[in-house]
């Protein structure tokens, strides 16, 4: 049962007829896949299903054994590693910070990709990280040292590291792990506006179901390294989905404060 539900938009990153994984290990084989332009995307699903290992493959972390990937209307394989970097962002999960940095020298280091021998650091830098810092409520922490914060805290910090990069994409692989509700919500609502004012175009594979409906326009839903539905959330979130993806059995009913399907799991007798 594969649903789609097509935004009528050019997709900015594409997939076809993928296999990837790791060499001893296929995660998926023949898989397509579309990126929609402009939109924020979700990729939910089961652990191990494939969906980080597909974020991986789609910023070119990991090679695909077949098929093709194209960005921005050329192969992926086409691009020079700095030029990738200043059109595509990656948050990659457990990132570690050097001993001793900043939370500023850290952030600043997204500028890497737009510096070269003939282009120091300029004004717009220096406006890109200040506005990182703000956006991500970082500014009283900004000569603090990254290793003396809280967990999320740290993540917040490769957050404005991304958003210092200032790509029109922006790849997130599980961003609100380790972090406590009001922290995952703050940084999901980060992600939504940064979506809707900016038209910048970002992918987060997500575990939590409801904050995938609530804040993505476009779902992708995996399972054993297949796809078995794409689209609006609204659209395609149903209890056969669920059942089918994750195995569970659930009610779908409208979240009453934006309207955007909410998943209630039933109760399960459990055999002691």
């Amino acid at each position: 049962m594969t649903q789609t539900s097509h935004h009528h938009v050019q997709p900015l990153l594409s997939g076809t007829h993928l296999s990837f994984g790791y060499r001893d290990h296929p995660v998926a084989e023949d898989l397509n896949v579309q990126i929609p332009q402009g939109v924020f995307t979700a990729i939910i699903g089961p652990n191990g299903c494939g969906k980080s290992t597909l974020l991986r493959t789609l910023c070119r972390l990991l090679t695909p054994q077949q098929g093709e990937i194209v960005f921005d209307g050329k192969a992926l394989h086409h691009y020079s590693g700095r030029e990738l970097a200043r059109k595509m962002g990656l948050l990659a999960q457990s990132a570690v910070a050097p001993e001793g940095i900043s939370v500023q020298e850290l952030v600043a280091r997204g500028r890497y990709p737009h510096q070269s021998w003939l282009r120091g650091w300029g004004d717009d830098d220096e406006a890109a990280v200040h506005s990182a810092l703000q956006m991500t409520g970082l500014q009283s922490l900004a000569n603090h040292k990254v290793d003396a914060l809280s967990g999320g805290q740290r993540q917040r910090v490769w957050v404005a590291m991304v958003l210092a990069q200032q790509t029109p994409l922006i790849l997130l692989d599980e961003p609100t792990t380790y972090l406590d509700i009001s922290h995952q919500i703050e940084l999901l609502e980060l992600f939504h506006a940064l979506n809707q004012q900016t038209g910048r175009t970002l992918v987060a594979v997500l575990h939590d179901i409801n904050q995938a409906c609530r804040y993505a326009g476009h779902l992708i839903a995996m399972r054993d390294g297949r796809i078995i539905a794409e689209g609006e959330p609204g659209r395609i979130v149903n209890a056969d989905l669920l059942l089918e993806v994750f195995g569970l059995r659930c009610s779908v009913i409208a979240d009453p404060v934006t309207g955007t399907p909410l998943i209630l799991p039933h109760r399960a007798p459990l055999q002691l």
